[in-house]
């Protein structure tokens, strides 16, 4: 997936934002972070990188002004529509998994990258 996104200048977290947004439309940040299954500070680092690149836009939510709706822009969508079809990478990788399965994986790996950075933010406040 990042070898076909390379080109672009794109990650895959970049491409799963962009696809959200290309398939359901204007959808609020707290919403993405919970689709994406990602953590708040990495979800803000992407949406600023999209924003940079003006290929999603940040809007005040009209019900509550305090939340960011996220909406691809045209120059997104035109970038979007350059992009090579990446759908078949999650159906071949995941094919015949269970979304249990999934959800298990997803959580062992979460845990454990917590863990990690965790410890990293430890050792760095010791050395300071």
């Amino acid at each position: 997936m990042d070898d076909a996104l390379r080109p672009f200048d794109l990650g895959a977290t970049q491409w799963y934002v962009l696809y959200q947004l290309v398939n359901a439309g204007p959808t609020r940040q707290r919403e993405l972070q919970r689709i994406l299954q990602v953590e708040r500070a990495t979800l803000s680092t992407v949406v600023i990188a999209l924003v940079r690149k003006q290929l999603v836009e940040q809007i005040p939510d009209s019900v509550d002004q305090r939340q960011k709706m996220l909406r691809i822009t045209d120059v997104g969508e035109a970038l979007w529509r350059d992009l090579p079809d990446l759908t078949q990478i999650h159906a071949v990788a995941f094919d015949g998994i269970g979304d249990e399965d999934i959800e298990t994986a997803i959580r062992v790996l979460r845990t454990a990258t917590e863990r990690l950075e965790q410890r990293q933010r430890t050792e760095q406040s010791r050395r300071s």
